[in-house]
Parts: C-alpha cells; structure tokens; sequence
C-alpha cells in the first residue's frame, strides 16, 4: 500500500474514532505490521508537530489519538462561551408548527388557531429566523402574512416542505370524538 493512502486511512480512522486506538488494531486496518505502521504514525506526528495546524497526533502507551493543541484551547474556551442554538419552548413550537402547516398565515389567525396572544412566540421565531414575512394578506388592514425558512428547513432536517410529516388524528377532549386536523397544506 502506498504511503500516502495509508497514512490517509490512519488519519481517517483516528479522526473518526475520537479515542485513543491501539497500533495493533491501526496495523490491521492498514494491512500492515505494527512496525510500519509506527513508523507511518511517528511520520505523520512530525508533520502535525511541523505545521501550524489546530491538531496534534499523540502517542499514548501504545495507543494514538488526535488531540487539540494547548495553544488552542483559548478558542475552544470562546466557542463554549459563544451563544448556543435556543431550545425551542412549547409555545414556540405550537407556534411554528401551525406557520409551517398553514403558511402563508396571519398573526390573528395564528392566534385564532392558539387561543390565545401569539406576539412573543412570533417574535421569537422571527429572531431565530425560523419564520419570516412573506407579504401582506389583501384584506382590511393588510395584515403581514408569515411563512417558513430556509434555516427552518436546515434545523428540522427537511429537504423540502413536501417532507413535512403528515399530521396525525388528535382527540377533541371537548366533545369527545376523533378529529382529523383541519390544515391548509
């Protein structure tokens, strides 16, 4: 096996991996004994240790990993200190689902659905640029219409609004039957 390709698989298999892995099982993906192989890993050390890059390849009582560089971790202190994607409160969910199901639709009637004020919850997924405006109903007062995001898509995993599950059969509790959701898809 050339070189090259087997250091690729080793740089592959320990990146992946995330744990130290020991040089006989290293030896074995590559096909090669444990000798080679230490002398592929102790070469691809060098070359970690001569670059200016984030990482390092560590050698730990016959088992290797990639680690982070020391001199990194003031970085990786900002980013656990950086603002974290917000968890999505019920409120907001309900929310979004009803603009997701029913888009393009109103704040009052997105409250019409609710029951109750919606302000917050809209606001909210605005910020997180789940929903936006897309244009204004043609009716008294021309009230902004609301629909769905790109980053709506990318968040939930959907290609397409097309993927959006269909609903299920939810129980009216206040008369007592099944009740197919009535939405405008």
């Amino acid at each position: 096996m050339e070189i090259k390709r087997a250091q690729a698989i080793l740089e592959a298999v320990l990146f992946s991996f995330g744990e130290p892995v020991e040089i006989e099982r290293l030896a074995e993906v590559i096909e090669q004994d444990v000798e080679t192989t230490r002398k592929l890993l102790d070469d691809m050390m060098l070359k970690y240790q001569a670059e200016d890059r984030g990482i390092q390849l560590l050698e730990l009582d016959r088992t290797y990993q990639f680690c982070t560089k020391k001199e990194m971790y003031e970085y990786l202190i900002k980013l656990t200190k950086a603002p974290k994607k917000a968890a999505l409160t019920e409120v907001q969910l309900e929310t979004l689902a009803i603009v997701a199901y029913r888009q393009p639709i109103t704040r009052m009637e997105i409250e019409a659905v609710r029951g109750v004020k919606s302000d917050y919850a809209v606001n909210r997924l605005i910020e997180l640029k789940l929903i936006e405006e897309k244009g204004r109903r043609d009716t008294p007062g021309k009230p902004i219409m609301f629909g769905t995001t790109d980053e709506f898509l990318r968040r939930f995993g959907l290609r397409n609004m097309d993927e959006l599950p269909v609903p299920e059969r939810t129980y009216n509790k206040d008369n007592e039957e099944q009740q197919e959701l009535d939405l405008q898809i």
